[in-house]
C-alpha cells in the first residue's frame, strides 16, 4: 500500500494527544495515534499520519514521530532547522514504576523502583486547522479508550495480529494493519489499487467512495484506448 508519511499531521497528532492526556510519556502517545492511525484508516480509506510503524518489543512506534522527538530531545543526528522546539519539549522525568528498560519508549535504564520516562511537555495546542473533523474524531476516540489505561494493558491492547505477523524491529505492512483495524480483503485490495494511483492519504474517503473513484478511473483509461 502507497502510504506517505505526512509531516504537519503527524505534528499536530502529537500535539493534540499531549494536550489531551494526563500521563503524556512517548509509549502512551505512540499508542494513541497508532489506534487513530488505524481506526480512520478503516474508516476513510487512509490513515492521518502515515508513518512508519516499526514492531518494538513494547508495541508499534511510529518511527518518523520518533525521530521528531529526538531532534528535540536533542540526540538526534537531525538538527532542529525546523524550530520544532517551539511546539514541545522532551522531559525526562522519574516514575514509580519498574518494567524492563527499552529505548523505544523513551525510558532510561533501570534502577531500583524506578525508571526514566521521556515525557512530552506541549508548549501549544494542536492546529486544529490541519486536522480534519474526521481525523480529530479518531483520535478522540483512541484517547477515550486508551488514555487510562496502565503501561502493561495498553502493550498488550497493541500486540494486535498486525504486530504479531511482523518480525521484531521491522515496519508493519499497511495492509496488515487494514486487516488488524476490520477491513476485509476485497476492502485492502481496492485500497491498494487507488494508492498505486494516488498516494494515500490525499483526502477521507469511505470504502464505497473508494470503488466508486476506481471504477470512474479505471473506466476514463479503457475509454483512451
Amino acid at each position: 500500500m502507497n502510504v506517505q508519511f505526512d509531516k504537519t499531521k503527524a505534528l499536530n497528532a502529537l500535539l493534540y494527544v499531549a494536550n489531551r492526556v494526563q500521563r503524556k510519556d512517548f509509549h502512551k502517545i505512540f499508542k494513541i495515534v497508532y489506534f487513530a492511525d488505524r481506526q480512520h484508516l478503516a474508516e476513510w480509506g487512509r490513515p492521518i499520519t502515515g508513518d512508519t510503524y516499526i514492531a518494538m518489543d513494547a508495541g508499534p512506534v511510529p518511527s518518523r514521530m520518533y525521530d521528531i522527538l529526538k531532534i528535540v530531545r536533542g540526540d538526534s543526528y537531525l538538527p532542529d532547522t525546523e524550530g520544532l522546539g517551539k511546539f514541545f519539549k522532551v522531559e525526562n522525568r522519574r516514575q514509580a514504576e519498574c518494567h524492563p528498560s527499552s529505548l523505544e519508549d523513551g525510558r532510561g535504564a533501570k534502577e531500583e523502583d524506578e525508571v526514566n520516562w521521556m515525557y512530552v511537555n506541549p508548549l501549544v495546542d494542536a492546529d486544529l486547522n490541519k486536522l480534519s473533523a474526521n481525523e480529530q474524531e479518531a483520535l478522540n476516540d483512541s484517547i477515550a479508550k486508551y488514555a487510562g489505561l496502565s503501561y502493561d494493558e495498553i502493550k498488550e491492547k497493541s500486540h494486535d495480529i498486525a504486530w504479531r505477523s511482523t518480525a521484531r524491529d521491522f515496519s508493519i505492512s499497511w495492509e496488515d494493519i487494514a486487516r488488524e483495524a476490520g477491513l476485509d480483503e476485497e476492502d485492502v485490495a481496492c485500497l491498494n489499487e487507488y494508492s498505486t494511483m494516488h498516494p494515500l492519504p490525499e483526502r477521507d474517503m469511505t470504502p464505497d467512495e473508494l470503488y466508486d473513484v476506481i471504477a470512474k478511473e479505471i473506466d476514463y483509461i479503457y475509454a483512451q484506448d
